[in-house]
């Protein structure tokens, strides 16, 4: 029955999903790879089937143990799903909880910042996301979206207090990782990303569009001979700009005046 209600939350049969949880299937219990309704709801988009899991009872912060699978609220923060994430925050989800898969550690502000999902990430850290809190490899945020180039993302965390020299675990600022793309050839970079990982006899199209934010970003899309899409590769043409903004908050960061010892802030 599980593996049912799983299977009709993933093809977004909402009658089906109604009338299991009626007749008492748990809503968290995972299928036999271990995957969980909610997640799969979440990763559809289908805000009502969320709702209705969250109203039966699933905990919002209960991982999917599928493959590549992880949290509820990464996984709607990563594809951009804002009302579900609005779902789940109001079901007290916790939006600084790290996600465990693949060892990444990485938050859901982490993912929409990724993805440059910036009404994900305005709703994140308007119910008070951590904008500095690092991923397994000691990334910020704010350091994903440097090295993107998402101009807007960079913006819009520094506007909500991110740490602008906040160093990864190679002891890399958000600037010195914007600073690796500034003047390259951004076409040519995407392009040789999705080249090394293409299996043979792929096609690979690069494409430019324009990001929730305004920003131009590359695109370079790995297609098997079927037509089907293997991979993905995407970066920003914003580093330039980015690295003004970055260079202007951290001299403002550097001259900020420092909290006398012994007190405390009462903010």
């Amino acid at each position: 029955m599980e593996d049912d209600l799983v299977s009709a939350a993933t093809i977004r049969k909402v009658e089906e999903v109604r009338r299991l949880l009626d007749g008492a299937v748990h809503p968290d219990e995972p299928n036999e790879d271990g995957s969980t309704a909610l997640y799969r709801a979440a990763v559809q988009g289908d805000a009502g089937i969320v709702r209705m899991l969250l109203a039966a009872g699933a905990d919002p912060d209960r991982e999917s143990g599928g493959d590549s699978e992880g949290l509820p609220l990464c996984a709607a923060a990563c594809w951009g799903h804002v009302e579900i994430v609005v779902a789940l925050l109001d079901a007290d989800a916790d939006p600084d909880r790290r996600e465990d898969i693949e060892r990444t550690a990485m938050t859901a502000l982490h993912w929409a910042a990724s993805n440059e999902h910036l009404a994900v990430m305005r709703t994140l850290l308007g119910r008070g996301a951590d904008p500095d809190l690092d991923d397994s490899a000691g990334r910020t945020p704010l350091s994903h979206a440097a090295e993107r180039g998402a101009t807007a993302v960079v913006r819009t965390l520094l506007d909500h207090g991110a740490n602008p020299v906040s160093a990864d675990g190679q002891g890399r600022s958000p600037l010195d990782l914007a600073r690796r793309y500034a003047g390259c050839d951004i076409e040519a970079e995407v392009l040789a990303r999705a080249t090394e990982h293409a299996p043979q006899g792929a096609r690979i199209t690069v494409r430019r569009e324009e990001s929730e934010g305004g920003d131009v970003r590359i695109v370079a899309e790995v297609r098997d001979n079927t037509g089907g899409l293997r991979s993905e590769s995407r970066l920003g043409t914003g580093h330039a700009e980015i690295i003004r903004l970055l260079e202007t908050w951290t001299a403002g960061y550097a001259n900020r005046p420092q909290r006398s010892q012994g007190r405390e802030s009462t903010t």
